[in-house]
């Protein structure tokens, strides 16, 4: 019997490729003939899953986000209440400044395709942190009627802010990785600004 071929397999496998030459060489050297040289299959067989360069990078780009947003609700896994709701987000928070190993890995990739994202809506769309902000307001206003924090913020804006500054300490982690610290003591402070004011009810 002709051996079955695991197509989802292949385009994984490439796309690994293309993180690795990404990471490697940025995304100027990342080009068909190079991801299958890495990935050490035939030109023909990149082809026949991906026309061309772009279409490479938003699957290679889908890839990455998944495995990205994994690893940080992986920081906050659900199953139990939380010590608190500070205490997750905060797992969240730091997770996303990606200053551990496999974040460090990560980092310069997922910054070399956000900088081709912002040019580029089919790839902006893995960028946004959409989902994740959900799940920040959503804890933030299950704090707020647990009574841990004040009832008197937008929890919606509050989550986008803590994320922004979430990616932004990430960017300045990856420039100088001896602030990693200063940006946990920073991800507190805006936290403590949130769940420091006395709860009216």
């Amino acid at each position: 019997m002709p051996k079955q071929v695991d197509h989802q397999e292949r385009r994984e496998r490439i796309a690994d490729a293309v993180c690795r030459l990404a990471a490697r060489d940025g995304l100027e050297g990342v080009s068909l003939r190079h991801v299958a040289a890495e990935a050490g299959v035939s030109m023909g067989q990149v082809q026949h899953y991906f026309t061309d360069k772009d279409q490479m990078l938003l699957f290679a780009f889908e890839q990455l986000s998944e495995r990205f947003t994994q690893r940080i609700t992986d920081a906050a896994p659900p199953g139990g209440p939380p010590t608190s709701y500070r205490d997750r987000l905060r797992d969240v928070l730091v997770a996303m400044v990606s200053i551990d190993p496999l974040g460090r890995t990560e980092a310069p990739l997922w910054v070399a395709f956000l900088a081709r994202a912002a040019a580029n809506p089919d790839l902006a769309q893995f960028v946004r942190h959409d989902d994740l902000v959900a799940f920040g307001a959503d804890h933030l206003r299950a704090a707020q009627d647990a009574g841990e924090t004040s009832l008197s913020f937008d929890a919606e804006m509050e989550a986008m802010a803590l994320f922004a500054t979430a990616d932004g300490l990430m960017l300045r982690c990856l420039l100088d990785p001896t602030c990693a610290e200063t940006a946990i003591m920073a991800i507190d402070q805006q936290l403590d600004h949130i769940f420091e004011t006395t709860p009216s009810r």
